[in-house]
């Protein structure tokens, strides 16, 4: 699967590539701020850069320049810019640091927070150590990519 590099003006819809699957370094998370610094990264590790940024676009080989700031008309450009959306089956990574995620057991604790995984089934963060679970935000992210 492609790896990506969004900049700072891509938040949210690193949340939602994340969510289907893709590993998606957000910019800011890595301390990433200059234009040549996004560009350094994006080749050195083989990230393919979504900015909104056309100069930083034209200046980043393989980069993909989105022009929308609202999320539906971004991932529609997504789309078009030839990467699959759609929840996979199987959350993959942590929508908030990208980390890869596992099921938690049935005798393992959850947070207050989390459901109870012998009645729900919930995903443990290797990274953060944030759980998730398919609730309204799943349906609600699944809703905006089965409506684009």
């Amino acid at each position: 699967m492609t790896t990506l590099l969004t900049d700072a003006m891509l938040g949210r819809l690193t949340t939602y590539l994340r969510m289907c699957g893709y590993d998606t370094v957000y910019a800011p998370d890595e301390g990433l701020e200059a234009d040549d610094e996004i560009r350094e990264y994006a080749t050195r590790t083989g990230r393919r850069l979504l900015t909104r940024d056309r100069a930083l676009a034209a200046a980043t080989e393989g980069a993909v320049l989105l022009e929308h700031r609202e999320i539906r008309p971004q991932l529609r450009e997504v789309r078009a810019a030839g990467l699959e959306l759609a929840l996979s089956e199987t959350p993959e990574r942590c929508s908030t640091c990208n980390g890869a995620v596992v099921a938690v057991g049935h005798g393992e604790r959850t947070p207050g927070y989390a459901p109870d995984p012998v009645s729900t089934t919930v995903w443990r963060c290797r990274g953060c150590g944030q759980h998730f679970w398919k609730g309204s935000h799943w349906d609600d992210v699944g809703e905006t990519l089965g409506s684009l």
